[in-house]
């Protein structure tokens, strides 16, 4: 319970804020005025003091009766609406009434929000026109069959809901084309992949049967169609989902609720995909059926989801997607860009179409969403919807609301804000998606003034200038407020503005004001002589000026009794400063604005805290241990530290471990000691051996003699290893018995040459 409160609270706080009323800027003429959020004009003839700015005419509504404006003389217009039809709700089908009101004019001042309600009710029984989409290509050919005994089921079913349905039926494929449609003769005639099938030629989109309330001739022209073919998977969907919702006149569509049904079992091209058949056009957005229906999509690319959605939106069609199960993820991908379109798990042979339809017209007609078409510039428009579900809801750029019924009233409030001045009054549409009815919006903005005919000669500028909305205009020759000021020939101009310069600056009246009758004529909050003072331009603290302890004057904090300091940040007291005696945060520190400022090495709110203990006093015990090794004794170096303040030293006996540790056995501590200052303390002990150094110094020199010993041993036992090795060798070899006897059977070669010089005669 007390976290609702807490949510409640915060939730008028935050409307509170969002609903405050925009700061003034001053200007100097009545248009500008009304232009700048939140400003009214005093068109009061002794409204100003002498020598005041014109900007002071121009205030907020309560500072300008506060400043005894009368009201009679405070040209503020006020926003107010217009309601030029507001027919109340009716569930009378010979005049239905659903969204109300359904034409206002409404004017608005620059900056200033301004709202008004618009009420919904879905009335019961509303008209529905119903367009069967369907995928002809040869994959669907178990759905045509069921489809064509269908017709009457799904007017049924939808009569259920309303007495007056009409449906009609279209079909697609692909364009026909390579490579999407084979441009084969004999394949071209008949694209069914069975030969013993007969199927007819591929085509783009055809109308087959307009919007009719007749179901027989459903029946009757659904039982002509025949099955078609193609090469690839996806098809032309997008090009028919085109036609059949620009083709306004071809399909029938009624001023009624419009739904087209879209069956496929497989995914779409897309904008772009054309190119592969070299089409390179842009769709158009047009209709292009020919008389008998048909369009062959060879002119132009595939339409851009982006440019179907616009459509579908503009002609209040509700698009539901019947697709198979394995298409699912590509359809709710391209549904989420649709406005008011869903998606359904179509079964292979179509035959849960009929409850598919009943249940996501029921999705689709339970989804309300009030939106504008394209507002003018310089407009913006934001909604907070009453779905009266008892949920509280926040601004949005459109009205929404989820499970509504039939007959169930909501309420919208619109909330226009414009941000600029609009040339000329502008008209944009509210409406609800889905539904035909509009709400027809023309805005202009109050942006001149209505101050009556002007006065020329006027006694009030001393007849020598045109008084309009309380402002003399003075004729050629006169300045001032009055045009009481004639201007002096025999001076320059140069001559006449030195006078409204501050010695040594180079800008006229501090460049906040203008110089007239040789004085500055100051603007909004400044003043002086020469406009140099400014009460708001103050140094601030916490985000306060003089941090709300003083006031401002001419730019300077002028404190109150208890605060100094250039914003008043510093309390005079100096109670939160720790103190003893004479002595502010332990003489560690200085007291200012109340706090305790710490010296260097120095913290806390008493500036009690030795930053480092150690560190910063090494060099002062380095010295004081020379100092007493070499007989000195404690010379006290510390004190000549900056971060130190006052030093003790203090030599302890025995060889307990302090927290700061010196070389040579030494080590030491420092403390604080009241007001007296630091205190180090030092002990002596015996030399002592860094353990940590010791272990891991053995650790890796026995490391580096155990790798070496196995090394060692490793080369030993392979050197005796060799030497067996080659001893077995030498003995083998001894032992060895060669035998040397000639083989018998093996004769040498031998060749005789006789020379016939040396034949010796018998």
């Amino acid at each position: 319970m007390k976290f609702v409160l807490v949510v409640l609270i915060l939730h008028l706080v935050m409307q509170s804020v969002a609903d405050e009323a925009p700061v003034c800027k001053p200007q100097r003429s009545c248009t500008e005025c009304l232009r700048s959020s939140g400003c009214s004009w005093c068109q009061q003839k002794e409204f100003l003091k002498a020598g005041e700015s014109d900007e002071g005419r121009c205030d907020s509504l309560q500072s300008l009766i506060s400043r005894n404006c009368t009201k009679n003389n405070v040209i503020n217009p006020k926003a107010e609406i217009t309601y030029m039809k507001d027919s109340k709700l009716n569930n009378d089908l010979e005049n239905v009434v659903q969204l109300r009101p359904q034409n206002i004019r409404v004017k608005l001042r620059v900056g200033v929000p301004h709202e008004f309600k618009v009420e919904f009710q879905r009335a019961k029984g509303y008209p529905i026109d119903l367009y069967y989409l369907m995928d002809l290509s040869y994959s669907m050919k178990d759905d045509l069959e069921k489809i064509k005994n269908l017709g009457q089921d799904i007017l049924d079913t939808l009569q259920k809901i309303t007495q007056t349905v009409r449906i009609g039926f279209g079909s697609f494929v692909d364009k026909e084309m390579l490579p999407y449609v084979s441009q084969v003769g004999p394949r071209r005639r008949n694209p069914c992949p069975n030969r013993m099938d007969t199927c007819q030629p591929a085509f783009t989109f055809h109308n087959v049967l307009p919007l009719t309330n007749i179901p027989e001739e459903f029946k009757r022209e659904v039982s002509k169609q025949k099955i078609s073919g193609n090469l690839d998977s996806p098809e032309a969907g997008l090009d028919a989902i085109m036609q059949a919702t620009v083709c306004q006149k071809e399909i029938k569509w009624g001023n009624v609720t419009r739904i087209l049904v879209y069956t496929s079992d497989d995914t779409f091209h897309m904008a772009g995909d054309g190119r592969l058949a070299g089409i390179f056009r842009p769709h158009d957005g047009q209709c292009h059926l020919q008389e008998d229906g048909s369009y062959d999509g060879k002119a132009f690319d595939y339409p851009t989801i982006g440019q179907l959605s616009r459509l579908l939106q503009s002609n209040n069609i509700q698009l539901i997607f019947a697709v198979t199960e394995k298409s699912i993820p590509a359809y709710q991908a391209l549904s989420s860009l649709i406005p008011q379109s869903v998606v359904g798990v179509l079964k292979d042979d179509s035959s849960n179409v009929v409850q598919l339809i009943n249940e996501a017209y029921r999705n689709l007609s339970s989804t309300l969403l009030l939106e504008q078409d394209q507002s003018p510039a310089g407009l913006h428009v934001s909604y907070l919807s009453d779905c009266k579900d008892g949920a509280s809801r926040s601004w949005q750029h459109r009205g929404e609301c989820s499970g509504i019924g039939v007959n169930k009233q909501v309420d919208f409030t619109v909330r226009l804000t414009a941000s600029e001045c609009l040339k000329e009054p502008e008209t944009f549409k509210i409406q609800m998606q889905g539904i035909s009815e509009v709400l027809k919006v023309t805005v202009e903005t109050l942006c001149d003034c209505q101050c009556g005919a002007a006065e020329e000669d006027s006694q009030y500028c001393k007849e020598r200038g045109t008084l309009s909305c309380g402002v003399c205009s003075c004729n050629e020759g006169y300045q001032g407020q009055r045009c009481e000021c004639e201007s002096n020939i025999t001076k320059t101009n140069s001559d006449i503005l030195t006078s409204c310069r501050q010695s040594n600056s180079l800008q006229v009246c501090s460049g906040h004001g203008n110089c007239e009758c040789g004085q500055c004529v100051c603007s909004r909050q400044f003043y002086g002589n020469f406009c140099e003072c400014d009460d708001s331009s103050c140094e601030r603290n916490d985000n306060k000026i003089c941090n709300g302890q003083g006031s401002c004057k001419c730019g300077t904090c002028v404190c109150n009794a208890n605060y100094n300091g250039s914003a008043c940040q510093c309390p005079v007291s100096t109670d939160m400063c720790h103190r003893k005696g004479d002595v502010f945060c332990n003489g560690l520190g200085d007291c200012e604005c109340n706090r305790c400022v710490c010296r260097k090495g120095f913290s806390g709110e008493d500036c009690s805290n030795i930053i480092d203990p150690c560190e910063p006093y090494r060099s002062c015990v380095e010295r004081e241990v020379k100092n007493r090794i070499s007989g000195q004794g404690s010379l006290n170096t510390c004190s000549a530290d900056k971060h130190v303040h006052t030093v003790k030293h203090v030599w302890l006996e025995g060889c307990d471990q302090l927290k700061c540790i010196f070389k040579d056995g030494i080590s030491y501590e420092v403390t604080l000691k009241d007001a007296e200052g630091v205190l180090i303390k030092y002990v002596e002990c015996a030399h002592t051996i860094d353990k940590t150094k010791v272990i891991i110094g053995t650790s890796v020199t026995s490391i580096i003699v155990i790798g070496i010993v196995i090394i060692i041993v490793y080369r030993i036992l392979l050197e005796i290893y060799d030497r067996r090795e080659y001893q077995h060798f030498v003995k083998a070899q001894q032992e060895a018995n060669w035998n040397t006897t000639p083989n018998p059977l093996f004769k040498g070669a031998t060749t005789t040459t006789l020379n016939p010089l040396h034949i010796q005669d018998g």
